[in-house]
Parts: C-alpha cells; structure tokens; sequence
C-alpha cells in the first residue's frame, strides 16, 4: 500500500462518499486511492469551490465533509471557505499537500508554512512525518472536526508520504549515490530516513486502522431544558428562532420538526432550518420578525446568535424571558446575556422542550396574530409584484413564478445579495436540508461548491442555484466542472448590471456609483460554450415557459443558466447589512 491507498481506506470506514479537489501532483496517490474504493472524486476548477462542496456535504449528511487541495497557492485559495466553515460551524476535513519532508524548509516549490495558515481559522492542525501516521491521525481529524462545536481541520500530508515506497526511494536516492566521502554520507543519511518515514507501512488494507472514532454529541444540563420549559408553560407569547446550528445532526431533523410540531409556538426559520417545516405550516411565520420579538414575552434563539442579524439583540425586548441553545457557550452570551443558556445541541434541546412540556394547543390566539401580519405582508408582495417595473422584469414576478416552479423535492442555493434577498422572502423550501446559504460569513461564490456537494448526494432531486449576477462572477468558471461531472442543476441570475444591495445605499449616502456598475452580459451563453444549456428572459411573461424548459433541460441531463434581466425596486431599501 501507499499513503493514498491509507487516506482512502480511512475514507471509506468514515462514511465518505465524495472528494473534492482540483489536481496537483502533491496529491495525486490520495485521489487514486480513493477511486480505487469507489469514492467519487469531483474536480473543480478552484480549490475553494472544492472546501464549499465538502462543506455543503458534512452540512447535508453530518459527516465530515472531505476537500484534497495541493501545496502551497493550493492550500491559500482555500482560506475563505475554511473561514465560512468554522462560523457556520461545518465539520470539514481539508487535506492539503506539502513537499517532501526532507525538503521542508529550504526551498521547494509551493513549500509554505501551512500549518501557520490555517491555525487561526480552524479547530486543529497537524502534519504528518512519517506513513504510519497518516491513519491516526486523520482518525483524529474526522473526530476533532465533529465533536464539541464542529468546525473545519486541516492535516497536511508531504509528497513522500503518499506515493508508493519503491517510487520515493527512486527519487530520493538519486541524490545520494556519488563515490566521495560526503556523497556517501548523504547516502547513508538517506537511507536512514526513508527507512523511518516508510517504517510500519500497512501491508494490506486490514492493516490500516482507519476505525471512527465515537463522538458524543453535547446535549444541555436537564435542569437548563426543565426550567425552559417553565418559562415557556407561563408565556403568553413566545416565539422560537431557529437557525442553521439546529440542523447539526441531519438525521434528527423530523424529530426536530416534531418537536417545534409538539410546542405550539410561533416559529420563524432561518439559513439551513429553512423548509424545515414544509413549504407552509400552521406554526412557521415568515415576515415581520423584528416586530414579533418586539412584542413576543419569551424568545428562544435555538441555534442561532444575537448578531447583526437580530441587531445583536436589540430585536429582542428587554421585559422578554431570553433562552439561548446552541453548542459554543460563547455564542450564547453574544451581545445579550439569556436568562436560560442552554449549552448543548440545539436541536436535542428542543426536542428535550417538547418532552418536558407534553402535549396541548398553545399560543392560538398569538399565532393567528402573527400569521395575519403574514398575509398581509404576502398581500403587499402580490401587489408589487404586480406593478409594471423600470428596466426589466419585476424580481418579485420572477420570484413567484420560481417558487411556482419547484418541484416538490427542490433544493435551493442561496449565493448573492439583493436579488437572493428578495427571493428569501417569496421563495419558500419545501423541506427539510433543502435550503443552503453561506451562513453568518456571508460569503459570496459558495454557490457552484454547494450545488455540486448536494447534487452529487441526492442526484434525484432538482436543484436551483439563486444568483445574483455579481455572485455569479466567482462561479461562472465551475459551469464547466458541472457540465464535466455531470451535475445537472439549474442556475437562475438575477441580472440587472449592478451590484445592487451596494449601490442603493452608496449612491444616496455618498452621491456615487463608482464600482457598483456592471453589464447585462450574456451568461446563459457562457453556459451554453461550456456544454450546459442556457435561456434569457426580459419579460414576465416569458418566466413561466422559461423555468418549465430548464427544467426539462436539466431532467435530460445539462446544466442550465436561466439569466434573468431584471429592474430595479425599492423592495429591500435600506436593507445593507456592514
């Protein structure tokens, strides 16, 4: 065996069905030995759309999600999504090439000190030395990046590690075979080296102890979970926000569902908790949250902070009962101090709240209330949809017509500002882990990484990528990696030349546009160059005929590019988020 053939082993025994990567001869044998074991390899054209993918994956599966980049510009164009990963708290492992260990240090080509790269942006680094630790210790990094509050890791794997012995020994004993004295020596230093570096080197595939280790989940005290549901039992009106922590474990998110189902309160989902409850639901309230938390008497964040989102807690009325769930106890006490912290996960925690509460009809009255405020405000989006809209199509006619459009089983990507914005309000998940955004980051670009990531675990399924035509730009290269991998999913962009969510407020507080201009540029035909197929749409009335033939165009197997020339609103004024 080779290091490959052990990294893929581990793979294998830890749930692996997908590696992301984009090739370089660092890491050839990981990707050979992963093949090799029926592990689905998927290319991209930029290391950071690989680490998006595995992070969409652990996200969808909760099992840490794989990316294998190459030394050196390899591992630095990663750091944007590793970032995104630790504050959406994703359990991703990167792997990440080096040069070989007799040559760290002096010179060698893309020979940086990534271990210092990454430190500050993950839970753990290691680099292994020699071949016998290479299954150790990614055994420890799957378990590292899912315990406690998951998070990304990176374990760097050197070039004379992975390939096969007898090749390394060729290429380092080269260097060692002159007569003199000095050339001798080196020889013999050599050697020596090699002998320890491949020194327990597995013999077969029953030799590599690529075993997972168990990693409990942390569930809150009882106490926290009892008083909880004591405050909650005295509320009059209380409301629950759930959020993308909630959704750590995948495979409780009916229990999770259930459990909200079993409470009664008034609920309002946000980032991977969308569709949770199904496209609608008595409980689920979508509009006006602010003035719900306003008047609401008791708040649980289960899940999610008090950031810039809830304006760091001000949204929340000082008189309310506040109880926090969710894995980090910092993050519990972020900018608002709960009454009730319950640290643990968040989705057990309600699960635990339903237990402890039992069975009853709640909160009517107050629902009904919010509910009302809902369709009212889906009467007002109606209606502006409905208003003729300078420059192109009104995006809230585009939005309706999507969410008409999607299938039963849909899966959304969220990658973009004010036209994903927009859709957020009208577009609406029609279950479960069927909605994927970056998360607290905000990032930008994540959107070719997640399609691939979900479209390649769950090929059935239809998927729509919600662009804006600026986002657009960092994915416009990986049409050709779906259209190579065979990864049909539907690109829709909301195009109005513009980096709109920037320019509405820059222009009225600074009096000036300067690098908020972009074009209405032909996407659907890049797709179309690429092997893909694409469409434009500069009328209303051709949405409904348009979505239905990208559709049929992705069931035969292309990607599509639906680039959408839309006007401009006052829908989401004032809505910059700094």
């Amino acid at each position: 065996m080779h290091g490959g053939d052990i990294v893929g082993e581990v793979l294998l025994a830890h749930g692996v069905r997908s590696l992301f990567t984009l090739i370089g001869g660092h890491i050839s044998p990981i990707l050979v030995g992963a093949k090799q074991r029926g592990i689905r390899v998927i290319d991209v054209r930029d290391e950071v759309t690989a680490v998006f993918a595995a992070d969409a994956t652990a996200r969808l599966t909760g099992v840490p999600g794989v990316a294998a980049v190459t030394a050196g510009p390899g591992c630095t164009n990663v750091i944007t999504a590793v970032k995104n990963a630790e504050l959406a708290e994703s359990p991703v492992v990167v792997l990440g090439g080096a040069t070989a260990t007799l040559l760290k240090g002096r010179g060698a080509l893309q020979d940086i000190d990534q271990l210092a790269l990454f430190q500050p942006c993950t839970k753990w680094c290691a680099r292994a030395t020699k071949v016998r630790e290479i299954a150790p210790l990614l055994v420890e990094a799957f378990a590292r990046a899912k315990s406690g509050v998951p998070g990304p890791v990176f374990l760097e794997l050197p070039i004379d590690l992975l390939y096969p012995e007898e090749i390394v020994r060729s290429w380092t004993l080269a260097k060692g075979q002159g007569k003199t004295l000095p050339e001798r020596a080196l020889g013999l230093y050599l050697k020596r080296h090699l002998e320890d570096v491949f020194a327990g080197l597995p013999a077969d595939a029953a030799s590599v102890r690529a075993t997972p280790e168990q990693v409990e989940v942390r569930v809150a005290p009882h106490h926290k979970v009892k008083a909880a549901a004591h405050a909650l039992a005295a509320a009059e009106r209380p409301v629950i926000v759930v959020g993308s922590q909630t959704m750590a474990e995948p495979a409780r998110a009916h229990d999770v569902a259930r459990a909200l189902e079993r409470i009664g309160a008034p609920v309002y989902l946000s980032g991977m908790a969308r569709g949770l409850l199904g496209r609608s639901h008595a409980l689920q309230v979508r509009h006006k949250r602010k003035e719900a938390l306003r008047e609401a008497d008791l708040v649980i964040l289960a899940g999610t902070p008090a950031d810039f989102r809830l304006d760091y807690g001000m949204h929340i009325a000082r008189k309310a009962t506040y109880i926090a769930a969710g894995r980090d106890p910092r993050v519990l006490h972020k900018n608002r101090w709960p009454q009730i912290a319950a640290a643990g996960d968040a989705g057990a925690f309600l699960v635990g709240l339903a237990t402890e509460l039992g069975e009853g009809d709640r909160y009517h009255a107050w629902r009904e209330q919010l509910l009302l405020r809902d369709r009212q405000r889906d009467q007002k989006i109606a209606s502006d949809a409905a208003e003729p809209c300078k420059g192109g199509v009104n995006p809230l006619a585009f939005c309706r017509a999507l969410d008409e459009a999607l299938a039963p089983d849909a899966v959304l990507i969220a990658d973009g500002g004010d036209f994903v914005g927009t859709a957020a309000y009208i577009v609406r998940p029609r279950a479960p882990l069927s909605w994927l955004d970056p998360g607290v980051f905000g990032t930008l670009g994540v959107g070719a990484g997640f399609a691939m990531g979900s479209k390649a675990l769950r090929p059935e399924r239809e998927h729509w990528l919600i662009f804006g035509d600026g986002s657009f730009g960092w994915s416009m290269a990986e049409l050709d990696s779906l259209v190579r991998q065979r990864l049909p999913v539907i690109a829709v962009i909301g195009n109005d030349a513009c980096w709109t969510q920037i320019a509405r407020d820059q222009v009225e507080l600074l009096k000036d546009d300067v690098a908020t201009a972009l074009g209405r540029s032909d996407y659907h035909k890049v797709c179309e160059a690429l092997g893909g197929k694409g469409i434009a749409i500069t009328s209303e009335e051709q949405c409904g005929p348009a979505l239905r033939q990208a559709k049929a165009w992705a069931a035969e197997g292309f990607p599509v590019v639906v680039n959408v020339h839309i006007g401009t609103t006052e829908f989401r004024k004032g809505s910059i988020s700094v």
